[in-house]
């Protein structure tokens, strides 16, 4: 709605023109912050006053940067917050950053790198220094970012995973879980990455589709050759460098091929000396030859096998990826790839290489540098995890539940097949491992306190250069980050467990199972009651978002430009649950009008809400029009679904029921309605109006503010006859708008709906036939087979007929009909006629339509062809195949419509009407 039909005697109004989200985002985003809005008080909940509602925030990375995952979550917790307060909870949602060990010690080593220094040259505590002087300067970024998206984050209770009372929690969960035999030192199989330089555990492992070779090598006979006369084994690998550490081959106990070499030995290709043929069903006799040859050191697979039928383990490729001692000499501080080039070139000249084949498969890589992985044999510090994670998956669905619950399948299935943890780390940015071993008598001391000295002999202790695994401290998030292991922490009594953790499927292991695994183990009760999984955000043909593709969509670009509330709403609008979303900036965009329709709205509001009105509710209901009472009743309806949506994680349906509500009910219609009360002499009919007005604007922003934080509070900040008590101006802590059972009726909904059904119809008819939408139009209506009501309905809304519907004259009643030459509708039962003699050029018209009707038939021969193709329906996807005789079905109406239409006006002309 312009402003020039907003009123006949506009007032100046407190809202300006135009809506510049920039200044309103970052005033009220300041006013949040000190005004402590979002700080909860415990003793609310520990006196009984109020529930608790709590949520902890995924520790982004502290070298992180917001992407739009990012924002899809911070938005997701953030309307689930804002609508528990407005429920009347008392909220606590915990703000805060993660270390990120190898990611912040990647970017202080590239820092150095170009001062030309490494991290050795200055030694581990000014190293550590040098970290935290980086995270003083750097380290608020993301929070600053999160800031901006309106996050109602208690800002009082920020933590960090390297925090003071974060580092208390880590060290007592180490020294109890190692007191307990839960945490262990000893030399294992490990995730090994040469460039960060240190152990990784299978979560961090990314594995990713790689175009390799498949070798195929002679391994000959020892003693001579088979019983068949075979006198040597064929072996596919996809890494002959590592054949120097082989220590056995295996075949499948059933296969037939090589049941006589199963006791024999082979020589090792050249090395030369002799490792046994064992049996193992966990041979593929369908890979390769259906030999395997066994390196325990460098295959975790192999390892296990090497651990069952007792066989040696041999390093040959060191922590740096070279070449060890244990490799011929030929070989030593060699890289695996040249070492790999060598070996082949060697086997061909040995005569023992059969061939190369192209080869399709999945190859682990280093989830911070991309770097491949190289399973190495090194003394590590594990978790047990078997005992934790039996409690952890007993507590799902029955404790803890999991949405959407397909995901709780494989929640299951990776606690079912966990191995050990490794949660050491070869680096100096982290949680150092809390042990010390005696340099006299070896005793290892594991302690919550540095110990000053040995105590068993007082010698001198040296601790663990290694630090833990980051995962490790974000495991304890939900307890540690609320006091523990002060059990009698206010914070930790009142809000722990947690409502709801809200986050990325892709760190269901990660984080969510560990989390539930240490809180189990350390509170006796699950860290969450709901974990809501969000999915992705891909561009808008569904591909996943990479710079390498550039099709990132930036999200503090995108509220530069169309404001946070914008792009909230549009995330919020497409999280479906389970459903990827497909995100442009054209809809973003779309969502920016949105927001100027609200803020017009508002500003039509204002303009006619001099004052507060007079008029109570109760009595503006007090013979009420037909618009008054409709837009009453579906509020109260809006009010149930939104409340029901964000019960039920349903972010799509929240938004949606408001957009249609705010654009489509409110504005288009009732404001319009409106109009003729608002602009009239009736000072009782334009105070009451008044009073519906206000009504269903304020209580709309109340509804629609957790999803638009920042629009929302600066419309009602202006709004007229707001009290100032119960936080009057405070729109963040406004409760739900209460229900109003008078409100509901039936009988308007249904009256309103065949309102709009006659205008709707009028306004197609003159759309169809591309009349001047400034030309009245003559109606004529028989309300003979309509419902009981729908006559007085239109009696008394004529007025509104003739303005919405551009209608001149209006012949209402039973048994009314119009001449042959009309645009016809029915309308439940009412039979809708708009005489055309006078308004449209018969012929040219039927010579249009003609024109459209041939457009439409090529579009259905088109369809029509493609859906009797041969293979079509089959094979094609079912979406599309139904998408396509959807479309097909709203041609063909939309043809049996022209049809008639032109068959009448044909007549017409023939008849000289």
């Amino acid at each position: 709605m312009s402003d020039a039909t907003a009123a006949k005697n506009p007032q100046e109004v407190a809202l300006p023109k135009g809506y510049e989200p920039a200044d309103v985002e970052a005033r009220w985003g300041r006013h949040w912050v000190e005004n402590k809005t979002f700080t909860p008080d415990p003793q609310d909940v520990l006196e009984g006053r109020k529930e608790p509602f709590s949520i902890v925030i995924p520790p982004p990375n502290v070298t992180g940067a917001l992407h739009m995952g990012h924002a899809l979550d911070i938005t997701i917790q953030d309307i689930l917050c804002r609508f528990m307060r407005q429920q009347g909870k008392s909220v606590l949602w915990v703000p805060g950053t993660d270390h990120a060990g190898i990611a912040t010690q990647n970017v202080v080593e590239r820092q150095l790198k170009k001062e030309g220094k490494k991290r050795d040259d200055l030694g581990r505590e000014a190293f550590i220094e040098r970290v935290w002087d980086w995270k003083k300067e750097y380290g608020d970024r993301i929070l600053n970012q999160i800031r901006s998206l309106g996050a109602s984050v208690d800002w009082d209770n920020l933590r960090f995973t390297m925090d003071e009372g974060l580092s208390k929690a880590v060290r007592e969960v180490f020294v109890r879980l190692y007191g307990e035999g839960l945490i262990y030192k000893g030399n294992y199989i490990v995730n090994w990455c040469n460039r960060c330089h240190t152990a990784l555990a299978d979560d961090e492992v990314e594995h990713a589709p790689k175009k390799g070779k498949l070798y195929r090598i002679r391994y000959k006979m020892a003693g001579g050759p088979l019983a068949d006369g075979a006198g040597e084994l064929i072996v596919a690998t996809t890494r002959p460098e590592t054949l120097l550490g082989d220590v056995a081959v295996a075949v499948h106990p059933e296969d037939e091929r090589y049941a006589s070499a199963v006791g024999r030995k082979v020589v090792l290709p050249l090395v030369g000396k002799e490792i046994p043929v064992i049996a193992d069903a966990y041979v593929d006799r369908e890979f390769g030859t259906g030999c395997l040859k066994i390196t325990p050191a460098h295959d975790m697979n192999d390892w296990a096998l090497s651990k069952k039928h007792d066989l040696p383990v041999i390093t040959v490729i060191d922590d740096k990826g070279l070449m060890n001692d244990n490799a011929p000499e030929a070989y030593r501080g060699m890289a695996c790839a040249a070492c790999r080039q060598k070996i082949v070139e060697d086997l061909e000249a040995a005569g023992l290489l059969v061939d190369i084949a192209d080869h399709d498969h999945s190859v682990g890589e280093c989830y911070r540098c991309k770097s491949v992985i190289e399973p190495h044999v090194s003394e590590q510090w594990f978790v047990k995890v078997g005992p934790l994670a039996k409690a952890a998956r007993e507590a799902v669905p029955a404790q803890t539940q999991i949405f959407p619950p397909n995901w709780e399948k494989t929640y299951f299935e990776w606690l079912d097949n966990i191995r050990d943890w490794c949660i050491s780390r070869q680096i100096w940015w982290g949680h150092r491992i809390p042990a010390w071993t005696c340099q006299a008598c070896g005793e290892m001391v594991v302690a919550t306190e540095d110990p000053a000295a040995c105590p068993k002999c007082g010698g001198a202790l040296t601790q663990e250069e290694d630090v833990l695994d980051t995962w490790f401290s974000s495991a304890l998030w939900p307890f540690s980050t609320m006091g523990w292991p002060d059990r009698d922490a206010d914070r930790l009594k009142a809000y722990y467990p947690t409502s709801v953790l809200v986050t990325g499927f892709d760190i269901l292991f990660f984080w969510v199972a560990r989390m539930m695994m240490m809180g189990i183990h350390f509170m006796g009760e699950v860290p969450f009651k709901h974990v809501y999984l969000h999915a992705l955000v891909r561009d808008e043909q569904g591909k996943k978002m990479s710079k390498s593709t550039g099709n990132v969509i930036d999200p503090l670009a995108m509220t530069a430009k169309y404001g946070t509330d914008a792009m909230r709403f549009t995330l919020a609008s497409f999280a479906a649950m389970g459903r990827d979303i497909k995100l442009s900036e054209k809809r973003i965009e779309g969502y920016r009008h949105f927001v100027n329709k609200i803020w017009n709205s508002a500003r039509f509001a204002l303009m006619n809400l001099p004052e507060a009105p007079r008029a109570t509710l109760d009595e503006a209901l007090t013979n009420a029009p037909l618009a008054n009472r409709w837009i009453l009743h579906r509020l109260e309806e809006v009010k149930d679904e939104v409340e029901s949506a964000s019960l039920e994680y349903r972010f799509n349906d929240i938004a949606q029921s408001l957009y249609r509500f705010i654009w489509s009910e409110f504005c288009d219609w009732y404001v319009e309605m409106a109009k003729g009360d608002l602009y009239g002499e009736d000072e009782a009919a334009k105070d009451a109006t008044r009073r519906v007005l206000l009504t269903v604007l304020s209580e709309t922003m109340v509804l629609l503010h957790p999803v638009m934080p920042f629009v929302t509070q600066e419309i009602w900040s202006v709004l007229p006859g707001i009290p100032e008590e119960n936080n009057g101006r405070e729109l963040a802590l406004l409760p739900y708008p209460q229900r109003r059972p008078g409100c509901r009726d039936a009988k308007a909904a249904r009256d309103m709906a065949f309102f709009q059904g006659l205008v709707g119809s009028v306004r197609t008819i003159r759309t169809e036939l591309c009349i001047d939408p400034a030309r009245k139009l003559p109606l004529v209506v028989d309300t003979e087979g309509a419902y009981d009501g729908a006559l007085s309905v239109l009696a008394d809304n004529v007025h509104l007929i003739a303005q919405l519907a551009r209608v001149d004259s209006a012949d209402i009643g039973p048994g009314k009909t119009g001449p042959r030459a009309s645009g016809t509708a029915v309308v439940e039962g009412a039979r809708v006629f708009v005489p055309l003699k006078g308004i449209v050029d018969f012929g040219a018209e039927v010579a249009r339509l003609d024109k459209e009707l041939g457009k439409l038939d090529k579009q259905l021969a088109a369809i029509t062809g493609k859906l009797s193709a041969p293979g079509f329906a089959n094979n094609a996807p079912a979406d599309i195949v139904a998408a396509e005789r959807e479309k097909l079905a709203g041609i063909e109406d939309a043809r049996a419509k022209l049809a008639e239409l032109q068959e009448r006006l044909k007549n017409a002309l023939a008849e000289g009407e």
